[in-house]
């Protein structure tokens, strides 16, 4: 297994699920790296308000703002390699990135709230 690495754009705290009004693609990709490390995998997010220099130092993330700005982040590495910039990779992709089985319950336990549209299954929510 890999490591995975986030650099995450600007917001007020490391995941940016705090504050009045949460984005809940950013509260699904919270859930979905804590997924990843209950797999083994070691994940790490670097946020540019609280820790710019890092940013810097890593030549491809460097790389994408100097090309594109803050809309090429978050920049998402593994094992120091690009696997996706400029939006949040959904939990397939993260598996496939990091190289963990996705298993998906074929049926979802009664009002479990996960599941329940077809907008929540693309989601990685299961």
């Amino acid at each position: 297994m890999t490591d995975i690495a986030v650099y995450d754009p600007a917001m007020c705290c490391s995941t940016g699920i705090c504050g009045a009004e949460v984005d809940q693609q950013l509260v699904t990709f919270a859930a979905d790296l804590d997924w990843l490390k209950s797999q083994g995998v070691a994940v790490t997010r670097i946020n540019l308000s609280q820790e710019p220099a890092k940013f810097a130092e890593n030549e491809t993330v460097k790389s994408v703002l100097e090309s594109k700005g803050v809309e090429g982040l978050p920049v998402v590495l593994t094992g120091g390699e690009m696997s996706s910039a400029g939006r949040y990779p959904d939990r397939a992709e993260l598996a496939r990135f990091a190289g963990v089985s996705l298993v998906v319950d074929a049926a979802p336990a009664a009002n479990s709230g996960c599941c329940g549209s077809s907008e929540e299954k693309t989601s990685g929510c299961c």
